[in-house]
């Protein structure tokens, strides 16, 4: 049996792992599992979990899945926006397209680990880029299509979600709730991805087709050290 595990930022990277991700890559021969990062233990205390807050932190969780013999492919659902400075490829980044920048910080993550079964994977800019890869969806979700046909444009203008900015207040996350002050992360966001459908993602998000790509390969050839 194959296995493919994917640790997640947070809850609503979760729902996107077990109610998304884990129905399409699931098979006779393959499992996926997923859990969420873990950002402090406590001694004696439950732990806290959700967010990256430094590089160390996810390292350790890295490494620590890893120590799982039974993981065909290790692979992470992270946002880019905000990831921490420190972490390797963040300080040397190349100028040019969002792109090259995120897959240059991948890279480095990968070699920093040192595991073939690893999968380094960031979402550029974040995973609401993928709410924004349907806009009509959100919409419906949302009950007002209005304020979804103007994100729909800023779309159009960018050419695709994950070109959508990641400033402060121009992040996809920052321009959804803007449009849809009850706009709920871990509510809203899974509900509009997993209607609209994985292949709705890979038409209009090249980074993420690249990521599934990836990940199709080396669950049907596994790599090893």
């Amino acid at each position: 049996m194959r296995h493919l595990h994917i640790l997640c930022e947070g809850q609503t990277e979760e729902m996107i792992a077990s109610d998304v991700l884990a129905s399409y890559f699931v098979g006779a021969d393959a499992y996926v599992t997923w859990s969420v990062l873990t950002t402090k233990r406590p001694a004696g205390g439950p732990a806290f979990k959700g967010g990256v807050s430094t590089w160390p932190k996810l390292e350790r969780e890295l490494r620590l899945l890893l120590h799982d013999s039974s993981t065909t492919v290790l692979t992470t659902l992270l946002d880019y926006y905000a990831f921490p400075a420190e972490a390797p490829g963040m300080a040397d980044r190349p100028h040019g397209s969002p792109h090259g920048r995120v897959t240059h910080v991948e890279s480095a993550i990968g070699k920093a680990i040192g595991d073939a079964r690893f999968l380094p994977h960031l979402v550029l800019h974040e995973t609401e880029a993928w709410v924004l890869a349907d806009c009509n969806r959100l919409g419906e979700v949302m009950g007002d299509p209005g304020p979804a046909t103007e994100l729909g444009r800023v779309v159009r203008l960018e050419s695709s979600p994950e070109l959508v900015n990641d400033g402060i207040d121009t992040a996809p996350s920052k321009r959804i709730k803007k449009a849809y002050p009850q706009y709920e992360k871990t509510l809203h966001g899974p509900l509009v991805i997993a209607d609209a459908g994985i292949d709705t993602i890979r038409s209009t998000c090249p980074h993420a087709d690249d990521w599934l790509r990836e990940l199709e390969t080396r669950m049907s050839h596994p790599v090893t050290e």
